[in-house]
């Protein structure tokens, strides 16, 4: 037999059905916070729960295709650069069926999240509280505007754990803190995405002279605006470092 006649006898029920699911970790800092878009889910199973934003992948789409059409969809954002996280595949983490889900992370200024807080009142910003200290992992919580903590839906908690322990690894060996920040940035600015990432204090000057020996660094001889004392510098990222 060869693969062609193999192909035309081939069962395709033989095996038992499995769904697959894109979720998206969509992420920032917020006054001095970590921040991950959630959606209030308006269907069971876990109505009325907070869920990251997501979907079933197509018969006919791939899984960057099915996270960037849930971006769109469900997030209602645009031109991010999402990549992979990790999959999820508990037997029992989704009690309609086995859903094996492909979680996406995407780290973004916060004003990216305005036009579609705007455009779909179901989205919110949500805090992330992070139990553990360091890259110890495990699950988080989320938290409303009140500080009250979120009832997330399915293992939503344990997703954004991992992004975060996946950031919190990640931030002293390169320049991911950049993409929470905007174009042009004070190094106070960038102090508290570190800060806000680790859940920790940094010392002010050990930090900055850490910051600019990397060479991570372009002065812009810009300084900030519409501060009440001496504005400080801006500076940009060197991209091509």
């Amino acid at each position: 037999m060869d693969e062609s006649e193999f192909l035309q006898e081939y069962d395709p029920t033989a095996y038992e059905p499995l769904s697959v699911a894109v979720d998206l970790v969509l992420m920032t800092v917020v006054d001095g916070a970590p921040a991950a878009l959630l959606v209030r889910r308006a269907d069971h199973p876990h109505l009325g729960r907070w869920a990251l934003p997501g979907g079933f992948v197509k018969p006919d789409e791939s899984l960057d295709d099915a996270a960037h059409r849930v971006l769109a969809t469900r997030a209602h954002m645009q031109g991010a650069w999402v990549e992979q996280l990790y999959s999820f595949g508990a037997v029992d983490r989704d009690p309609r069926m086995r859903i094996v889900s492909i979680a996406y992370f995407a780290l973004l200024p916060a004003e990216r999240f305005a036009a579609a807080l705007t455009a779909a009142p179901e989205l919110m910003l949500a805090t992330i509280a992070v139990p553990w200290a360091g890259e110890t992992g495990g699950p988080v919580e989320a938290r409303g505007p009140d500080g009250a903590a979120l009832p997330l839906a399915f293992d939503h908690a344990d997703i954004l754990g991992l992004a975060m322990l996946r950031l919190r690894g990640k931030l002293d060996y390169s320049a991911v803190a950049f993409a929470l920040l905007p174009d042009l940035f004070t190094l106070r600015a960038l102090q508290d995405v570190h800060e806000a990432i680790l859940g920790t204090p940094l010392n002010k000057p050990a930090f900055r002279r850490r910051m600019l020996d990397r060479g991570w660094l372009e002065p812009t001889g810009k300084r900030e605006t519409g501060a009440s004392f001496r504005p400080a510098e801006l500076f940009r990222h060197r991209t091509n470092v």
